[in-house]
């Protein structure tokens, strides 16, 4: 039976993570921190202790304290995710938020055309996010992330790929258990590539990111807290024709955590192509209850492997 529920829900993971897994940008719809992998990456309408904007940037207007988050996710094959994060409130219903993403693999080792070694090369992505937020009701909040990207190879290290992107949310706080969400995330985002610098005959072109249209729900029952999003993931563009490689997939996640003496956290979900289970734990540092430590581990549908560990700070 263990061995039938295991099959089936790694059946599930590779149904839905079909077309955009190899597209550019893929890690910013990776999952950041150690809880919001472990709930699935389900936090369209759930906000992420120390990086309230990554998932939606709207949640900056609710913020009561500053706070300060970072993450360090290591993968097999030598992958590697990080991420810091800054968010605070601006009287009287405003919020702002700035977060640096990097991703890269490490230790790639070169080989000239005779197959003999070289160098010990590795690769990097990065996202600065600039998020603004602005409550409009006190149930409503509409948000921003601008985000300025880049895009490192080894082939040349004057060769890279830089642009912009942008995400739009919305959050709508029916009471105190329950939270809906709506992200549009990626829209125009991209990378401009220049290899002129590599090939006499070179030109620019523009490397598009997919765009996710997501909703989202929190419910919170005395010690349980469910999230649940679901999105449509394409590569089509506004203005753009629809051609045979345009697709639209469809990514549902979903995650549960379970509350216990308000200090411990048992996390479990399933989403963006992983299963992942995790653990945190509230402290006090200098106030009641300001800090947070969590660790995840996940597995994706090629037994690739990730622990995640996260901290976050409130003051």
């Amino acid at each position: 039976m263990r061995k039938y529920l295991y099959t089936h829900i790694l059946f599930i993971t590779v149904l839905f993570a079909q077309d955009y897994g190899g597209l550019s940008g893929s890690f910013l719809r990776l999952g950041i921190t150690a809880r919001s992998i472990a709930m699935g990456g389900a936090f369209t309408a759930e906000k992420d202790h120390g990086f309230a904007t990554f998932y939606n940037p709207a949640w900056a207007a609710f913020l009561i304290n500053r706070q300060v988050g970072l993450s360090y996710s290591s993968m097999s094959l030598d992958r590697r995710l990080s991420g810091l994060s800054f968010a605070t409130a601006l009287p009287p219903t405003a919020g702002l938020g700035i977060a640096w993403v990097s991703a890269g693999v490490t230790d790639i080792q070169g080989r000239n055309s005779a197959g003999e070694k070289t160098t010990m090369m590795q690769t990097g992505e990065d996202a600065l996010m600039i998020s603004f937020a602005q409550r409009i009701l006190p149930w409503f909040s509409f948000g921003a992330n601008i985000k300025i990207l880049q895009n490192q190879l080894p082939i040349n290290e004057s060769y890279k790929g830089s642009g912009i992107g942008f995400d739009i949310g919305f959050l709508i706080k029916s009471g105190k258990s329950t939270t809906f969400g709506l992200m549009i995330q990626d829209i125009n985002s991209m990378y401009n590539w220049d290899s002129g610098d590599l090939y006499a005959e070179g030109r620019i072109y523009s490397e598009y990111f997919p765009t996710i249209y997501r909703f989202g729900t929190k419910f919170i029952y005395k010690s349980i807290r469910v999230v649940a999003d679901a999105g449509l993931i394409t590569n089509y563009r506004v203005g753009k024709e629809v051609s045979e490689d345009t697709f639209v997939n469809l990514s549902p996640r979903i995650g549960i955590e379970y509350t216990y003496l308000d200090l411990y956290y048992i996390r479990g979900g399933l989403g963006n192509g992983r299963i992942a289970f995790g653990w945190g734990l509230e402290y006090d540092l200098i106030k009641d209850h300001d800090s947070r430590i969590d660790y995840t581990f996940s597995m994706d549908w090629a037994s690739q492997l990730a622990h995640t560990f996260s901290y976050g700070f409130n003051f």
